[in-house]
């Protein structure tokens, strides 16, 4: 199991990172920078609405500006149309 979600965190950077909008909390903490408090308020602050971009992470309680930048290649936002 372990190798599996390794598998998917390594194959999610090559396709834009980490998806603000549908990780899991486990996925969101393999992040640099992300432990269970701010996995926890991405995932609580999605509940209410979903991300639109990943500068909308700054929004988060926990998250600011540099903070944004220095995992901004490890994230995305995947727009569903």
């Amino acid at each position: 199991m372990k190798l599996l979600a390794i598998f998917f965190l390594m194959v999610s950077f090559l396709f834009g990172g980490v998806d603000l909008n549908t990780a899991s909390k486990e996925e969101l903490m393999k992040i640099n920078g992300i432990g269970e408090a701010k996995a926890q308020a991405i995932i609580d602050y999605r509940e209410k609405q979903p991300f639109v971009s990943v500068d909308e992470l700054e929004k988060v309680k926990g998250f600011g500006k540099k903070n944004v930048e220095k995992i901004r290649d490890q994230i995305s936002v995947e727009n569903k149309e």
